[in-house]
């Protein structure tokens, strides 16, 4: 992706139309282009970010009320408010932690890794000050074990700040196991507390009892960026961008059918069309897999839709992590859509019925009407189990595949009636335009029995 050091063969996005705002997280990033690994050092990051006073107090509930009449929203994919954790954490009882999530599960994602790569002193500055905000003793930063740059990076730009800016408390890098559920926060917790990587459904949740059994702060390093620059200009400043209601920038990542892959800065309210135009989209755009794989399909008729969790709310979407994936006209969504639920499957954490069975029934359903095989009664069954599944796990993964499944048939309703009809679309069985870990169409998954 553009301005990441891992994958070098893309190109970087077109850059912004005239009159958008200057970029902001973006703004310290090396040109496209630019040598291998560089990474802002902590004297380039001051000349830009100042070091923030030394709180008076810890809670540091004044950058709390700063957060709140922001406006900031987690940028990891929830959307929570950002002050209301503050504010459970800090009022917890015991020393806080601060858990920085960097682990970036979503395969489509990679403005996490692009900040770690070449912004981690904001990270870093983003952890600390939410630590002196809450009033935590421990900051704690997970990073998937797979993106080894980034860690590299991390770790040696918190060797550099202790070395000429010492934090006074201590900040620990945790690489974690690759899996799209590490990255839920009761599986990281649990992780970082010496259990294995999965979510729990039971209470307490980490705000109240997670890293070491204290109040924790889980939060995305998006987020953590953005506290970074609220404490250092202002709420005032961070909304100046966005839209009353959702204030500030997002970091997008674009991917699918585009000549310019990459991730962008966007205000939030931006036309979901003006950013796939920012990435110059190849042939005529068809959809659009909008929030990631846990995301719903936006056909082209709608790119008008604001980019925002209010704009997009009318067709069931939400800018989730901050993921775009163009298909074009010629694609077959149903197909893109069955190799994603395989790959769901493949995810599951498999502690509970609807992601061992359920899922993977719903998951064979779609792949047999992305083969045009699903037979008489086979849509009403999906549709049937999808409602069966949902709800009903011990996480949300399961959710996320109904979902992505139900907004498929609502995008590409004339590619269902024509595989319900045994005709699939012709390059339904070849490469697909999204880039799903792990291959293609789920030739494994047979017919689920018991009919």
């Amino acid at each position: 992706m553009p301005h990441t050091t891992e994958m070098t063969a893309a190109r970087s996005p077109a850059p912004p139309a005239p009159g958008t705002p200057a970029p902001r997280l973006l703004a310290g990033m090396p040109p496209p282009g630019a040598e291998r690994g560089r990474w802002q050092s902590l004297a380039e990051h001051r000349t830009q970010y100042p070091r923030p006073p030394v709180p008076r107090s810890r809670p540091w509930t004044e950058l709390i009320d700063a957060v709140d009449r922001a406006g900031l929203r987690g940028r990891g994919g929830a959307g929570f408010p950002t002050a209301v954790k503050m504010r459970a954490v800090a009022g917890g009882r015991g020393r806080a932690v601060v858990l920085a999530n960097g682990t970036e599960g979503e395969p489509a994602s990679y403005k996490d890794k692009l900040l770690l790569c070449h912004q981690p002193h904001l990270v870093a500055d983003g952890a600390l000050l939410a630590a002196a905000a809450v009033g935590a003793g421990r900051v704690v930063i997970g990073v998937e074990e797979t993106a080894a740059e980034a860690l590299g990076v991390l770790r040696r730009a918190l060797a550099e700040r202790e070395r000429s800016e010492p934090a006074g408390i201590p900040v620990e890098v945790v690489a974690t196991p690759p899996g799209y559920v590490t990255g839920e926060e009761s599986a990281l917790v649990a992780f970082v507390n010496g259990g294995p990587a999965l979510p729990t459904s039971a209470p307490p949740r980490p705000f109240e009892r997670g890293v070491g059994r204290r109040p924790t702060l889980v939060a995305n390093v998006e987020t953590l960026c953005h506290v970074a620059q609220i404490a250092r200009r202002g709420a005032g400043w961070f909304r100046e961008a966005g839209t009353d209601e959702e204030p500030g920038t997002m970091l997008v990542t674009v991917s699918g059918a585009v000549a310019r892959p990459g991730v962008v800065e966007v205000p939030l309210g931006v036309g979901l069309g003006e950013i796939i135009e920012r990435a110059v989209a190849v042939g005529r755009p068809a959809a659009a897999l909008v929030g990631g794989f846990f995301g719903t399909w936006v056909p082209s008729e709608e790119f008008g839709l604001a980019f925002s969790r209010a704009g997009l709310a009318a067709v069931g979407a939400s800018p989730g992590a901050g993921v775009v994936i163009v298909v074009s006209e010629g694609a077959c969504g149903l197909s893109e859509t069955a190799r994603v639920m395989a790959w769901y499957v493949r995810q599951g954490a498999g502690q509970c019925g609807p992601c061992v069975f359920g899922l993977a029934a719903v998951a064979g359903e779609m792949a047999a009407l992305a083969c045009g095989a699903l037979g008489a009664g086979g849509l009403a069954r999906l549709q049937r189990w999808g409602s069966q599944v949902e709800g009903r796990g011990g996480c949300r993964h399961p959710d996320g595949s109904v979902r992505l499944a139900r907004s498929a048939l609502r995008a590409f309703p004339l590619d269902a009636e024509a595989h319900l009809g045994g005709h699939p679309c012709p390059g339904s069985l070849g490469a697909g335009a999204v880039a799903v870990p792990g291959g293609g169409l789920p030739g494994g998954f047979g017919r689920p029995s018991g009919r």
